[in-house]
């Protein structure tokens, strides 16, 4: 049994964390920004004194991908300079770090699956802080460091895109879904799953991709929850991105490979038709 902390615990992904962690019998601290604020070094170092953790999973993050374009400055502080302060403070410790990160690290211009050590071109300010973190870590920590990159997140305590189909399949007869993106849709009890399984087996450090297999757009993943909520999927009409302006641009192709888990010995994560289908048999939305 190991000793946990968990920042950004009352998030989607932290929040699943912490569960799954506490349901394994782990030790485990879950704490939230009023908890621990990653941007401030000297509490960073005087919690993980206190705590004295084994392992930190850093699922503390700007994840407003729109409001970064606009204060890419305060998104850095939290996904860069955060991140440095907890891999700086693991070191002094002894303690490994999991950081969670993204597929916007990508440019989106891909035709296959990106791969772990595929050269990242991030697109918008997000993807730009994200990755000043996922290199910060890996310079900082590099023999106890996991950055494990995942995209399209869906589950419980946090606004997604499943939970937003769930809701407009009862209140609209026509939802349209952008077709021109492509993902693979990734419940958080999976991905939290997956980091414990890779801590436990003592995997090299280094980048892995927790992601679900298989990949869709927005489009077939909102026809599919259709379809396992017995409505009719043709009432999900395909549209473009470009009918939606936002202000951050998108990776249009967000498909990212699971090489290393084989390397590791570990299994990816699994199909994402088979996640969605568990996931809303346990009752999510």
């Amino acid at each position: 049994m190991s000793a946990w902390l968990v920042t950004g615990a009352s998030g989607m992904l932290g929040g699943e964390v912490v569960s799954l962690l506490a349901a394994e019998g782990e030790t485990v601290t879950g704490l939230d920004h009023a908890g621990l604020d990653v941007t401030d070094g000297d509490a960073v170092r005087a919690t993980l004194r206190a705590v004295r953790p084994d392992v930190v999973v850093n699922c503390a993050g700007w994840t407003a991908v729109d409001a970064a374009e606009e204060h890419e400055e305060e998104a850095l502080r939290v996904n860069g300079d955060g991140a440095r302060n907890l891999a700086l403070a693991c070191a002094a410790i002894g303690a490994r770090l999991v950081q969670v990160s993204t597929d916007y690290v990508f440019d989106g211009t891909a035709r296959e699956p990106y791969a772990e050590d595929a050269p990242p071109g991030p697109i918008g300010a997000y993807g730009r802080t994200k990755l000043a973190g996922e290199r910060a870590v890996l310079a900082e920590l590099p023999s106890a460091a996991y950055v494990v990159r995942t995209a399209w997140l869906y589950g419980r305590g946090g606004p997604n895109f499943v939970a937003t189909m769930l809701r407009l399949e009862r209140e609209r007869e026509k939802v349209e879904v952008v077709v021109d993106q492509r993902g693979q849709p990734t419940w958080t009890r999976d991905v939290a799953g997956r980091v414990l399984a890779l801590v436990r087996s003592g995997a090299e450090p280094g980048i892995y991709h927790a992601t679900s297999s298989g990949q869709t757009t927005w489009w077939g993943l909102a026809r599919e929850i259709f379809q396992l909520l017995g409505a009719d999927e043709q009432r999900v009409l395909p549209t473009t991105a470009d009918r939606f302006a936002r202000p951050a641009p998108r990776p249009a192709y967000g498909v990212l490979g699971h090489g290393c888990w084989e390397r590791a010995g570990l299994e990816p994560i699994r199909d994402w038709r088979a996640a969605l289908r568990a996931a809303l048999l346990d009752g999510l939305g």
